[in-house]
């Protein structure tokens, strides 16, 4: 009985973090519009719809040159396989991703789920 009380104890502790970055997650389903930051003069983004990507289910994601897996481990996310492998991306809120480059480095661009007040 005394086993048995150990192991509840262990499992009830928490998630085990898979790596160092943090626990092993998923993105929200649905469509990422990727866009520029725009000036005071024009637009606020300036698309860039060779960007954009589709999340599936089961960490996979698709954009119009093929299909492909990423991986999220806490809030970083790299696309793994597929025509963005490489790609890197921080998630900043459940709907937001900022590309940052092989540094770690924000860059400019921005991909944002796309939901029924953003269209």
């Amino acid at each position: 009985m005394h086993r048995s009380t150990l192991i509840l104890a262990l499992l009830a502790t928490g998630p085990a973090l898979a790596t160092p970055g943090g626990a092993i997650g998923t993105l929200q389903q649905g469509e990422y519009r990727c866009e520029l930051p725009g000036d005071a003069t024009g637009p606020a983004g300036i698309r860039q719809p060779g960007q954009d990507f589709t999340v599936h289910n089961s960490s996979r994601y698709s954009t119009g040159d093929g299909r492909g897996t990423y991986l999220l481990t806490g809030d970083q996310v790299i696309m793994t396989s597929g025509p963005k492998n490489g790609q890197r991306f921080k998630r900043l809120s459940a709907n937001f991703l900022r590309e940052v480059d092989a540094a770690g480095q924000d860059t400019p661009l921005r991909c944002v789920r796309r939901v029924r007040n953003n269209d």
